[in-house]
């Protein structure tokens, strides 16, 4: 089982070894979809994560991950539903909150890729020890942001991770200054009240500029 996930981990480098930064969109209109794909196409976005926190979320990663250009994971994984629904949709990969031994179980029975969420060296020496090597720490502004990204770094030399929660334009390249992060994920890059004005050219300039600056 540990084997699967050393797998996923390399495969998870894949998708993540262009693009650094995570565009992560709650899609509540599917409308929105068409928008967001010109969008991303435009821009030379490839990965992004589409959270289940709406009822339109499992369809709204069938409908962009049928497009080939595009790397769609599924945030927000909770349980074992949460992995089948994923897959069954299309997700080439998994981003959860936490952390708990059936989520695990599941994505190791699948091979599904899975960034776990950690907050503390507990859960990531759990992680770890489960073969994961590629983490997100949430909600990192809270726990310590950059000040905790490098006090992890001495224990933890072979673990990267995807600081989220609080990263924002503003800190994104501090952030992937540091060496022990592999990238970046935030809401920034595509917000919600936004995408709710149906407002795509400010979309178009935030995104186009999150990419200039954190290249």
């Amino acid at each position: 089982m540990r084997e699967n996930i050393l797998k996923t981990n390399n495969v998870l480098k894949k998708y993540f070894l262009k693009q650094k930064i995570l565009p992560i969109l709650t899609i509540e209109e599917l409308s929105t979809c068409k928008f967001l794909e010109d969008i991303f196409l435009e821009n030379g976005v490839r990965t992004f994560e589409i959270t289940l926190r709406t009822e339109v979320a499992l369809k709204a990663i069938s409908i962009m991950s049928s497009n080939n250009n595009f790397i769609v994971g599924a945030g927000t994984l909770k349980n074992e539903k949460d992995v089948c629904s994923a897959m069954s949709a299309g997700a080439k990969f998994g981003v959860s909150p936490g952390i708990s031994d059936n989520l695990f179980n599941e994505c190791q029975r699948k091979s599904f890729p899975l960034i776990p969420g950690v907050s503390s060296p507990s859960e990531i020496m759990i992680a770890y020890n489960r073969g994961y090597e590629i983490l997100k720490l949430f909600p990192v502004e809270v726990i310590g942001g950059i000040k905790m990204l490098k006090a992890l770094a001495g224990p933890f030399p072979d673990c990267s991770f995807f600081p989220t929660g609080g990263i924002s334009q503003d800190n994104a390249k501090d952030y992937l200054n540091l060496s022990n992060v592999y990238g970046v994920a935030g809401s920034w890059m595509v917000p919600k009240n936004l995408v709710d004005q149906s407002d795509w050219n400010a979309i178009r300039k935030i995104l186009k500029s999150s990419l200039k600056n954190n290249a």
